[in-house]
């Protein structure tokens, strides 16, 4: 049997596999009704201005200019959202 070491213990290959599919499978489904696209005040609101901004200004999320609106990729933002930041890049030292 083969196992994963982590930093506070070993756990069975299997077993990480089988957590981490079934984890896989919740957030495809909790996704699974976002729109496409969403505009900047619903994306503010779900994420949060600051969150949204300082995406824009790294460079990390692209936004979609439509006629008087301005939208953002739902997936992009939730990808953001489930990544680990570092809040000191760009600009700040460490």
């Amino acid at each position: 049997m083969e196992f994963l070491q982590f930093f506070d213990r070993l756990i069975p290959y299997d077993t990480f596999i089988n957590d981490l599919s079934a984890r896989i499978v919740k957030l495809l489904k909790s996704d699974n009704d976002d729109p496409e696209f969403i505009s900047q005040r619903k994306a503010y609101e779900l994420f949060g201005r600051r969150n949204v901004e300082r995406w824009r200004r790294q460079g990390k999320v692209e936004i979609y200019k439509r006629p008087g609106k301005v939208e953002y990729r739902t997936a992009d933002l939730r990808l953001l959202q489930r990544t680990s930041q570092d809040y000191l890049e760009n600009g700040r030292e460490k």
